[in-house]
């Protein structure tokens, strides 16, 4: 009869799960090398400082390309940091602590007095409004003469105001105009110390929503089009474009981008917008009609035909004229257009 040889059979049981273990020793260090190689070889994110103002218009690109994960895509770690406003922005570039800020109307002249540059076109906005308080007796433009009128200086609804203002026939002696911060101007809207306010979106829901009738709309962006199109942009301080042209160049492709995907997503953005800034989703989507809001074909068009050069020209011709700026300049020293070709042309 046939013997089993239970040693025989014992050595070779345990050479085959040594076997088995050794193959699985020198597959898991295979794959844990290869997992740590492939973390070697992928690029570092280079982190990159982005200012924007608290509301859809300052965020709706910006927010979609880092939610969406395109700027990580594009090799870029995107840091947000909220300011008030456009000159604060400019101010927190020139201190070093921001890279790019988005920045409205107003603040532009900042640029063409050479403490900024524009790398990016973002919209033409329609977020800036006078409001007039009727139970102050303001229920028109005519009626501001002798009134109490708070706006924040140096920005895109000052503007406004001084256009309504000459609309009306008025100068700004015929007025007491009061500097004030954003979130200062809606509280003395609210509470009666101030007669009318010029400021922007989402000041303007929140002083109409909390007033209801006692709010009357008397001027906007829309009503001045023509004479003063209300650009935003994205800038930097002189000279950093040039320094870092790498990263810009990563940015600019990342938000063109990024403006693609908040047209097919816009009421995903808009939820965005409203968990940056801890605001109510329903205030938001009010917002969405507060600008023109780009694809990057429609970009490259204005840039094609000629037209965004122009925007930035009557733009500065505005502020020539309001004596807010005292030489002209050509608007390609400090807007750069053909940068935002280059990587508008590098989609494709």
């Amino acid at each position: 009869m046939f013997q089993l040889n239970k040693s025989k059979i014992f050595r070779s049981t345990v050479c085959f799960l040594a076997a088995v273990g050794l193959a699985a020793c020198s597959t898991s260090t295979s794959n844990t090398t290869a997992e740590k190689a492939t973390e070697e070889s992928a690029p570092a994110l280079e982190t990159i400082n982005i200012a924007y103002m608290p509301n859809y218009a300052s965020l709706h690109d910006i927010i979609a390309g880092v939610n969406s994960g395109i700027f990580e895509e594009e090799g870029l770690d995107v840091k947000l940091v909220e300011f008030a406003d456009g000159p604060t922005i400019i101010a927190a570039m020139e201190s070093g602590t921001i890279d790019i800020g988005n920045i409205g109307p107003g603040a532009h002249k900042l640029p063409i007095e050479g403490r900024a540059e524009v790398i990016s076109f973002s919209q033409l906005g329609n977020a800036d409004e006078v409001i007039g308080r009727t139970d102050k007796g303001v229920n028109s433009l005519a009626d501001l003469k002798g009134k109490k009128i708070a706006s924040a200086s140096g920005t895109s609804a000052e503007t406004i105001l001084r256009l309504a203002l000459a609309e009306a026939g008025l100068a700004e002696t015929d007025v007491e105009i009061v500097d004030m911060d954003a979130s200062a101007i809606v509280t003395a809207m609210i509470s009666g110390s101030i007669d009318a306010a010029a400021t922007w979106s989402p000041n303007t829901t929140a002083i109409k929503d909390e007033l209801g009738d006692k709010a009357v709309s008397l001027a906007n962006n829309v009503r001045y089009a023509k004479e003063f199109p209300s650009i935003a942009s994205y800038a930097t301080t002189p000279g950093y474009s040039e320094k870092n042209s790498g990263k810009v160049a990563k940015f600019l492709k990342g938000l063109y981008r990024a403006m693609d995907y908040r047209a097919e997503h816009e009421e995903e953005v808009a939820e965005w917008t409203a968990k940056q800034i801890g605001g109510d989703v329903a205030t938001i989507k009010e917002q969405l009609n507060d600008g023109d809001w780009l694809t990057s074909k429609q970009i490259k068009e204005l840039i094609d035909s000629g037209d965004l050069k122009v925007y930035y020209e009557k733009q500065q011709e505005n502020f020539i004229k309001a004596g807010a700026v005292s030489a002209p300049r050509d608007v390609t020293e400090y807007v750069f257009i053909d940068q935002m070709s280059k990587a508008l042309n590098s989609l494709k």
